[in-house]
């Protein structure tokens, strides 16, 4: 009974009492651009609920229908982009990521069509709606309502001139969500407002620097998409990073990049500074520009820094050349394609007094966490038509300007190393790939250990350092993240009915950082056992698919999400 009376509040098709529906108007420069109004299409405000200890969560479902902002679209979301969000808010959580939460996933028996890929091939899928739980849902964008007509688009908010509802806005999210800061400076609204400034700029430097530790990209980082509150929101088109590729773009539509895993810490500022500017008049921009510029690259760095050295067992000393030591890693994980979570997760087992024949066990472990010919081949597989290079190539020559306005350029280098690098490959053999994965490796190795001996000459007792080192290593490097071939599986499961899959994902991402070897599959409730023989089949196969720490299988380069 308890769950058919959740089912039907969660669904959004009954009011619980005290509720008071609304949908939240904001703007947004989305891909770099002002849109003007957007606001929540799919996403409805039911009120706040107090928790026992004071704290206030508000709570909203995600597609259960039409809003005043929904625009030409029903307001519906599907099963396969809920479950995405549903399982990616608790993973963040449960990896001490600051982010929105999901409370529920409820699905129905209606459908909408969905053009997936925005290819022509709609599909139906079926409707279903996600309880998200925040302190606040107020977005960067949410200041924005009040700009002027944008320079480029000519796009303006729809509160134009509203001074009085800004300064409302501003006074609720910081006596609210800043109470500290509203205290130390009731008496001066503008350092008030530059302390909250100053505080946001922190903590979203401080969220990216997580997301940039644990391979997270967030997809679509639009003004919109930025919590006023420093939390990870609105997962779309997100996906952890498996093989380690600075410029890894996860979403499909991204077609510039703009998004790209290595871009994130600037685009954040960058949308820091559009924040900056919706709070003139009550933030002088002189004022916002230089606490920008004085505290964002500082606190990322810092906080970035202090992160790596966790995940590389730095526990002792903080020296000047550890900085020098990540981006080795990261550069040596991106010349042999290693995987981001599993060469970070691998690295406790490293000690300082290997030696070589358990080095050389080691190196078999690294190297088996590497890209292999094929997943190579496939990464470096040239995406332009050939015919459309060539003409590309040629208006580069005959014509520059018209070139450089067509805004390519990088598009065509990109393609261009692509080419090589495949070319290359053709003549590479699998055994040439390892020893040369090997030597990168064992390189860097090198350089670790006598890092690691600096530590280990600091303390008087090395087996209780290592032992530490070892615990906060694992408690920095998860083992399990929601990997996308790992989401699929759960979602084509659930397409089949049977839900057992989200249930053990769910469990997994709960622990990420435990060695689940004890874990076992989540049996199903014995009335839903029931479920079709085709869900029972799909259920089947997943069972006996790969662990979940794995590395994808090669299908799952094929995965697009847009």
């Amino acid at each position: 009974a308890a769950e058919a009376e959740a089912a039907l509040f969660f669904s959004g098709n009954g009011l619980l009492a005290g509720a008071e529906p609304a949908a939240h108007c904001y703007c947004g420069h989305q891909f770099g651009s002002f849109a003007g109004q957007l606001g929540d299409g799919a996403a409805m405000y039911l009120g706040e609920v107090l928790g026992p200890g004071g704290e206030r969560w508000e709570m909203q479902l995600k597609g259960a229908g039409i809003t005043p902002f929904s625009r030409q679209a029903d307001g519906r979301k599907v099963l396969r982009s809920s479950i995405r969000e549903f399982l990616c808010s608790e993973a963040m959580f449960h990896l001490g990521i600051p982010t929105t939460r999901a409370g529920t996933c409820v699905t129905s028996d209606s459908k909408v069509v969905r053009d997936v890929f925005y290819d022509g091939n709609p599909k139906n899928e079926r409707c279903t709606v996600v309880l998200r739980i925040a302190s606040t849902f107020i977005r960067f964008g949410s200041f924005e309502i009040f700009k002027p007509p944008d320079e480029y688009t000519g796009r303006k908010g729809p509160s134009v001139n509203r001074n009085d509802i800004r300064i409302q806005m501003l006074n609720y999210v910081i006596s609210t969500f800043y109470p500290e800061i509203q205290e130390a400076y009731s008496d001066n609204t503008v350092q008030r407002n530059a302390a909250f400034f100053k505080e946001i700029t922190k903590r979203t430097a401080r969220l990216v620097a997580e997301w940039q530790c644990v391979g997270f990209c967030h997809g679509v980082l639009n003004t919109d998409n930025m919590s006023i509150v420093g939390l990870t929101i609105d997962y779309g088109p997100f996906g952890f990073m498996d093989r380690y590729d600075p410029e890894h773009v996860c979403n499909g539509s991204d077609n510039t990049g703009r998004y790209a895993y290595n871009k994130q810490p600037e685009i954040c500022k960058w949308n820091l500074g559009k924040l900056a500017e919706a709070l003139v008049p009550e933030l002088p921009l002189e004022i916002s520009e230089l606490i920008l510029e004085e505290e964002y690259d500082a606190e990322f760095e810092k906080h970035y820094l202090q992160k790596m050295r966790k995940k590389l067992g730095l526990i002792q000393l903080e020296l000047e050349e550890d900085s020098k030591l990540v981006s080795e890693l990261l550069e040596t994980m991106h010349l042999t394609g290693g995987d981001f979570t599993n060469i970070f997760y691998l690295l406790s087992s490293f000690s300082v007094d290997t030696d070589s024949s358990k080095l050389d066990d080691f190196l078999e472990k690294l190297t088996s966490q590497c890209a292999s010919v094929e997943e190579l081949k496939v990464a470096f597989k040239p995406q332009m038509d050939p015919r459309q290079l060539s003409m590309m190539l040629m208006l580069a020559q005959s014509n520059p300007q018209l070139f450089a306005l067509i805004g390519t350029k990088a598009n065509i280098n990109k393609e261009l190393e692509r080419i090589e690098q495949f070319s290359k490959l053709q003549q590479l053999t699998a055994a040439d790939l390892l020893s040369r994965n090997k030597r990168h490796w064992k390189e860097w190795l090198e350089k670790y250990r006598v890092r690691l001996q600096k530590e280990v000459e600091s303390v008087g007792d090395a087996d209780a350092w290592n032992t530490d080192r070892v615990k906060v290593m694992n408690s920095n490097n998860p083992k399990y993240i929601l990997r996308n071939y790992i989401a699929q599986n759960a979602i084509e499961a659930a397409e089949n009915g049977d839900f057992s899959e989200v249930r053990n994902v769910l469990k997994l991402l709960e622990h990420p950082f435990q060695d689940a070897e004890g874990f076992r599959e989540v049996k199903e409730d014995e009335e839903e056992e029931g479920a079709t023989a085709a869900a029972a089949a799909c259920a089947e196969e997943t069972r006996s698919r790969l662990p979940y720490c794995s590395k994808p299988p090669l299908w799952a380069s094929e995965l697009c999400v847009t």
